[in-house]
């Protein structure tokens, strides 16, 4: 392996670990070097699973450490996650991308305006949820995230958020806290599952979560420290640059493949 690839799967497991603990859709960034780096799109899918174990253990460590993470919720709300990321892990190759790719698309957007427009119910929280028992729907709703999350993985973060924030109260810095649990739960069966398929490269993989678990222990860290107004912000930016993406405006991948040639 050269060691322009090396470098190139660290630096962006750092940006991808850091943008998918404070927001999400920072796999755009390690499923684009990793198809660059000459991996099958669904041999990327699945090695990109690695990554995302790993930063979701450092990212749940620290946030735990910091004492903002629920627990209870986020454990319940992850069976139903579990048993869809297994099913949509399973038929990962006969859903049409693209669709799903303009769907995130449209649904980042319309959070960045809801996050601008009404930030009191989605960024600090609706006290009175939190203390509601959870309902079947919500299990529901995370059922079929899980299903999305098996899938593909990218833009994961938003469905999370919209509904924790939304559904249970939490401001964005605990919204954050319960996503990252409820995807290290998940993730290990839908690796699984690429792994009895042969679709994960170990080595790829391995150097990648080495880049993602430092980006979300640094991220991890400035949400606590920051607060949700620093929180606020990276969400915003990174809808806007992941949305032009999938609309065709910008190439992340041309530009990505442009700096490792350079």
């Amino acid at each position: 392996m050269h060691i322009v690839e090396v470098i190139a799967l660290i630096v962006s497991g750092i940006l991808v670990g850091f943008i998918n603990t404070l927001a999400g859709g920072g796999s755009i960034i390690s499923l684009s070097v990793l198809m660059l780096l000459g991996l099958p799109a669904n041999v990327a899918n699945g090695t990109n699973r690695i990554g995302i174990l790993v930063q979701n253990i450092t990212a749940v460590s620290s946030f735990k450490q910091q004492k903002v993470l629920e627990t209870r919720k986020g454990l319940l709300l992850a069976i139903p996650a579990i048993a869809g990321a297994i099913i949509g892990s399973m038929i990962a190759v006969d859903i049409n991308e693209e669709v799903f790719e303009k769907a995130i698309a449209v649904i980042m957007i319309v959070m960045m305006v809801f996050i601008l427009v009404k930030p009191q119910k989605f960024i600090y929280g609706k006290k009175e949820l939190t203390e509601k028992k959870l309902s079947i729907w919500q299990f529901v709703l995370f059922f079929f995230i899980g299903i999305y999350g098996g899938f593909i993985q990218l833009g994961i973060g938003y469905f999370l958020m919209a509904g924790i924030a939304l559904g249970l109260g939490y401001n964005l810095i605990k919204t954050n806290a319960i996503k990252v649990l409820i995807v290290l739960i998940y993730t290990p069966f839908a690796l699984i599952v690429f792994i009895l398929n042969d679709q994960v490269n170990w080595t790829y993989g391995l150097i990648l979560t080495i880049g993602t678990s430092l980006g979300s222990f640094i991220a991890s860290r400035l949400a606590v420290n920051k607060g949700v107004h620093f929180v606020k912000w990276v969400i915003i930016a990174v809808i806007l640059l992941t949305s032009t993406h999938l609309f065709g405006i910008i190439d992340i991948q041309e530009i990505i493949g442009s700096i490792i040639k350079k």
